[in-house]
């Protein structure tokens, strides 16, 4: 008998029977996420037709009860825990079951049973209590249509113990409506995400990808959202584009992104979606992980990359909001972990994009928020071992924050580590001549890379250090992946 008849098997015994399905509802994987010193939470999603055209995965109107279990070993010999869960037909038939009373610092294995069908196995962990060193893999922007997930792949290959997801996990752009790339390898489900069917088809459609579902598959996730998973460059109540009904289409974006993410119930609260929290991995590290988009004032001089916006130097404009920047400054401050994470979304070092005399700056990033950056870089100068991961950028960055980024004597707050996309731009490139004018205009920039990637990491007591992961080509499938630049942070240097 091999491996997965055994499984199945062993199943059919443990597991107690639930009502037929007609075929393989397990078809958008399985997946963890958000580990505390006794649980996690465990995640699926029941399709039987993933891009079923209303959305609801082919599913019958009814809800569907689904089995799970827990073990301490891959073979599933020594069950830790069991139980059933509901999938409702009104949450688009996922499960989040959140666990509890568990060891801490150890790992996991757990699969879902559903309609007499047994799911993929899940690997997962709970967070140590302790200085236990981490292993963790930093990803963002995985535009589905510009490429195949290969680093997806590459990134479950390493086997990170932690996965930070920092935003554009899906993209809601209609077929080729993002760049001339979209549509050479792969097409999205037509029309613009609009609707709460369109945002389940879409995610559902990026589920699907058995690159993505290998790396949810192999640890769990700490995921937060950017501005792609619901519209391009939205602001708070603002819509970039001035669409209709923008609070509804928000609503039913943030719903659908929670149905289909290792996310606690408690993160959706009622039309705001909360994904500024805070997870430590015991004594050793605590990931920071901000909201830069929900309660951010709308960007400065209409947006884009510009010179001369006096408005973005505003001392009242708010990037994270009253509320997110009293929980930030307060946690910072009490911290007592060895090293401070900060998980968000867009560029936080000054970006000068204008070659020659001059600057432009992107209004989107920190740039646009420039006082408030002024004002958290001066709390992260008091802070025990801060380092920002970054996403949104489509390219891998290594950079030092500054409090004054045009003084070469200015203090160094902070290292910045950026990390290229998943997907989003295609191959990408490295163009010699191109970054060396952008680490020219920018000499706290140390380290460009145009190409498609991830950052792998690891955290000890002494220092973090930081493997830039990068492929040549995701046009076609089978590129390997390589360490193309590596940086060290020693405690207490700051850089």
């Amino acid at each position: 008998m091999d491996r997965r008849s055994f499984l199945a098997a062993a199943a059919v015994t443990l597991l107690p029977p639930s009502s037929s399905l007609r075929s393989d509802p397990f078809t958008l994987g399985v997946a963890s996420g958000d580990p505390s010193p006794d649980g996690f939470v465990l995640w699926t999603r029941l399709a039987l037709d993933p891009l079923g055209g209303d959305g609801r995965g082919g599913m019958p109107a009814r809800d569907v009860s689904v089995d799970w279990q827990v073990a301490a070993d891959e073979r599933f010999a020594s069950i830790v825990r069991s139980g059933t869960a509901t999938a409702a037909a009104s949450a688009a038939h996922s499960v989040h079951v959140e666990l509890t009373g568990l060891e801490p610092g150890r790992e996991y294995f757990y699969r879902f049973r559903a309609g007499g069908r047994l799911s993929p196995e899940g690997r997962t962990r709970t967070t140590p209590t302790g200085y236990s060193p981490l292993t963790f893999a930093v990803a963002a922007c995985a535009q589905y249509e510009h490429g195949y997930y290969t680093a997806y792949r590459r990134l479950a290959e390493d086997e990170p113990q932690l996965v930070v997801f920092l935003g554009d996990y899906m993209y809601e752009y209609g077929p080729s409506g993002y760049t001339a790339l979209a549509g050479r390898v792969r097409t999205h489900t037509p029309g613009t995400c609009e609707t709460l069917a369109d945002y389940r088809l879409r995610h559902a459609q990026y589920k699907s990808d058995h690159d993505l579902q290998r790396a949810h598959a192999v640890a769990p996730w700490v995921v937060s959202f950017d501005d792609h998973e619901l519209e391009n460059n939205w602001a708070g109540p603002v819509s970039s584009t001035g669409a209709p009904a923008f609070a509804r289409r928000r609503a039913h974006a943030f719903r659908a992104y929670y149905e289909n993410m290792p996310l606690r119930r408690g993160s959706l609260q009622g039309a705001v979606l909360r994904v500024n929290r805070r997870v430590s991995w015991g004594r050793l590290a605590r990931f920071h992980m901000l909201d830069t988009r929900q309660f951010r004032d709308d960007q400065a001089c209409l947006d884009g990359v510009r010179a001369g916006c006096d408005e973005r130097l505003s001392a009242g404009r708010t990037l994270l909001g009253a509320g997110q920047w009293s929980w930030l400054s307060a946690g910072l401050a009490s911290s007592d972990t060895q090293w401070n994470l900060l998980g968000q979304q867009i560029l936080m070092m000054q970006r000068d994009y204008k070659r020659g005399p001059g600057r432009e700056v992107n209004l989107d990033a920190w740039d646009g928020y420039a006082a408030e950056r002024d004002r958290l870089l001066a709390i992260m100068s008091t802070t025990r071992n801060p380092v920002v991961l970054t996403g949104d950028a489509h390219m891998h960055h290594a950079a030092v924050l500054k409090r004054d980024f045009d003084d070469p004597d200015s203090p160094v707050i902070a290292p910045e580590l950026v990390t290229s996309s998943i997907a989003s731009d295609g191959d990408g490139y490295r163009d010699k001549a191109w970054i060396a004018e952008g680490l020219a205009e920018n000499p706290h920039i140390s380290y460009i890379d145009q190409r498609r990637g991830y950052i792998l990491a690891r955290a000890t007591g002494t220092e973090v250090s930081a493997d830039f992961r990068t492929l040549d080509y995701i046009s076609r499938r089978g590129a390997k992946v390589r360490t193309t630049h590596r940086v060290t942070i020693p405690a207490g240097e700051h850089r």
